[in-house]
C-alpha cells in the first residue's frame, strides 16, 4: 500500500445548458471548425477552402444585389402520382423541416445591376432530387426570363432524378432542356452552376448545358456512381475522375470558381452576355 491515497477519478458531467451543433469537423484537412467561423467564412473552411454545403437561402444572399431578391412560384407542392408510401407525409416533413416547397427556390434577381432570374437547387430537401415541382419551378423561371429579356442562372446540387415521382420525374429532364432551347432562341444567356453534389438526371440534363459552366472547387460531377461506372464499362476509372478539376481538364466545366469569387464572376459575365 503506497503511503500516498490516490484521489478518485471524477466524471465530467455534460452541462445540461452546453449546445450542440456548434462544431464541424472539416472532412478534407479534419480541422474542427466553429459555426460562427463557418458562417464568416461562406460555409468553407479557412485552413483548407473545402466547400461544405450551403443552403439555398444563403446562396441568394451571397448572390443578390441588396433587397433584389422576389421569389416567384410560390406554393407548388409534389403530389403522389405512384401512390408511393408515405410520400406525401414525407414531403410534409421537409417542408417544415428546411421551410421549402420543394428542392428547388426560384426568382428574380440583380447581380451586378444586371437582370437574371435565378433557380438554386437545395441538398437539404430530399437531397436535392428533382421531381415534378422541380422541373416546373425551373422551366416556369425560363420562361419568365423570356418575357422579362432576363439572363438566367441554375445552382445546381441534387442526387439526381426523384424515384418517388418515377417516369414523370424523368420527364423533367426534357421539359427543363426545351425551355433553355427556347432561351437560347431569343439570345439570352444561361449561366450554369454546379455545386456539390451535382448527379443523376440533373447532370444528364440542364446542368451541363448551359453558355457557361462553371463549378465549385473539388464538388463531385457525375451521373451514375464509380461502382455503376466501373461496372458497366468494365475499365479502371482514374483517381478524382468525378470531380471538378477532372471534369475543367476534359472540357465540361469552363472554369472552377471559389464560393468567395462567384458573385463577381456573375456579374461580369452577365455584363458580357446579356444583349
Amino acid at each position: 500500500m503506497g503511503i500516498f491515497d490516490k484521489p478518485p477519478l471524477r466524471r465530467l458531467k455534460r452541462r445540461d445548458d452546453m449546445p450542440e451543433g456548434l462544431w464541424t469537423k472539416c472532412p478534407e484537412c479534419d480541422a474542427m471548425l466553429h459555426t460562427l467561423e463557418l458562417k464568416q467564412h461562406l460555409q468553407t473552411c479557412h485552413h483548407c477552402g473545402y466547400h461544405f454545403l450551403m443552403d439555398s437561402r444563403e446562396r441568394i444572399d451571397l448572390l443578390a444585389d441588396a433587397g433584389s431578391f422576389e421569389e416567384t412560384e410560390q406554393g407548388l407542392i409534389s403530389a403522389n402520382p405512384l401512390g408511393f408510401g408515405n410520400y406525401r407525409e414525407k414531403i410534409a416533413g421537409m417542408r417544415d423541416k428546411t421551410n421549402l416547397d420543394d428542392a428547388v427556390l426560384t426568382g428574380r434577381l440583380s447581380i451586378g445591376g444586371k437582370p437574371a432570374m435565378i433557380a438554386v437547387m437545395d441538398f437539404k430537401f430530399f437531397a436535392g432530387s428533382m421531381g415534378s415541382v422541380v422541373g416546373e419551378k425551373i422551366t416556369r423561371a425560363v420562361e419568365r426570363a423570356i418575357l422579362e429579356k432576363r439572363g438566367v442562372i441554375i445552382i445546381s446540387a441534387s442526387s439526381g432524378a426523384r424515384m418517388q415521382e418515377g417516369m414523370l420525374s424523368l420527364m423533367q429532364m426534357a421539359k427543363t432542356c426545351g425551355a433553355l432551347a427556347r432561351l437560347s432562341e431569343a439570345r439570352l444567356p444561361f449561366i450554369s452552376v454546379m455545386t456539390h453534389p451535382t448527379t443523376g438526371g440533373v447532370t444528364a440534363s440542364f446542368a451541363t448545358i448551359g453558355d457557361i459552366n462553371l463549378a465549385e472547387p473539388k464538388c463531385m460531377i457525375g451521373f451514375a456512381g464509380p461502382r455503376v461506372v466501373k461496372e458497366t464499362t468494365h475499365q479502371n476509372l482514374p483517381p478524382g475522375f468525378q470531380t471538378a478539376e477532372f471534369m475543367l481538364e476534359h472540357g465540361l466545366v469552363d472554369a472552377i470558381v471559389p464560393r468567395a469569387a462567384l458573385r463577381e464572376r456573375l456579374a461580369q459575365l452577365l455584363a458580357f452576355m446579356m444583349p
